[in-house]
């Protein structure tokens, strides 16, 4: 996960999210992720374990369930932080699209090396557990690619619906051909996911589509090698992050420049109240126990 860099700074996936996702609704019988929304990033720190919570509310009368993704460090108790919500649903929809015939016609080949160059340059930096990428076509808002996992990746296959660093690898080259429309400083991140659908589990290579959209959005269909769905998204939509917003995004670093601590400060005694009594010793007794006080017989006494 340290290989899945932004700015410099290592965050969770959006992709794992949606595995987060993915695996839930399959245990609660749900089909499909109907919504699924990022609302802080995980940042990730070298040696600190993080404990992730993944609640599934009760399904409504519809059949729908809402569901939630918190994190917080594992030595501490404090509260959660919640990164994710989803919505998921029941459908009987099958896969409607067919991607046997490859590579696609009439497609301009794209050039990996300068997909992966132009990505950091720009910020977007991925370790070899994330750089799969590795066959690449351009027809107008039509991308195409091929993906595949790591060796060292692989074993680890069966723990996923789709590996989140292969579903990652999917998204690279649609970032890539939305740089021109980034401003300087900035990045566009995976926000938003409708219609998420899992056809097949234990893929370590894919076919991919992605027709682009408006706004950094787009949809995207993914198959194993011989044509035959795994995945398709309706809709992804990103947006725009800075260095600074994941600075202050809640889950800052812990030698981050600011943090909260506790400073002892030396106190100085308070100064007790002086009183000066005339003739009452009853209240002189009392005062004398509180505050410094000073007995007088008569007004004479005073001069």
């Amino acid at each position: 996960l340290a290989h899945h860099t932004v700015f410099d700074t290592p965050i969770l996936p959006g992709t794992a999210y949606l595995d987060l996702a993915l695996h839930a609704a399959d245990h609660t019988g749900h089909t499909t992720i109907d919504e699924l929304l990022l609302h802080t990033p995980l940042v990730l720190q070298p040696g600190r374990t993080v404990r992730v919570q993944v609640i599934v509310n009760s399904a409504d009368a519809d059949g729908e369930a809402t569901l939630d993704v918190y994190s917080r460090p594992e030595e501490e108790h404090g509260e959660w932080t919640r990164h994710a919500t989803a919505v998921l649903v029941k459908d009987d929809l099958q896969p409607g699209f067919d991607l046997t015939s490859w590579p696609p016609a009439d497609a301009t080949p794209v050039d990996v090396e300068s997909v992966y160059e132009a990505l950091t340059d720009a910020g977007l930096r991925y370790g070899p557990a994330f750089r799969g990428l590795r066959a690449a076509w351009r027809r107008g808002d039509e991308l195409f690619a091929e993906v595949a996992l790591p060796e060292k990746e692989r074993a680890e296959v069966a723990d996923f619906g789709v590996h989140p660093a292969l579903f990652d690898a999917a998204v690279h080259l649609p970032a890539w051909a939305g740089l021109a429309e980034v401003p300087e400083g900035q990045n566009r991140l995976p926000f938003a996911w409708s219609g998420v659908r899992l056809h097949a589990t234990g893929a370590t290579d894919l076919r991919v589509r992605v027709r682009l959209g408006d706004a950094g959005s787009l949809s995207l269909q993914a198959a194993d090698p011989t044509g035959a769905p795994v995945a398709s998204i309706d809709t992804l939509t990103a947006r725009l992050v800075s260095a600074e917003q994941l600075d202050v995004s809640g889950s800052a670093p812990e030698n981050s420049l600011f943090r909260v601590e506790w400073s002892p400060l030396d106190l100085v005694p308070a100064a007790r109240e002086a009183w000066a009594v005339l003739g009452d010793h009853t209240l002189y007794d009392e005062l004398r126990q509180t505050a410094t006080a000073t007995y007088y017989e008569d007004l004479t006494a005073l001069t």
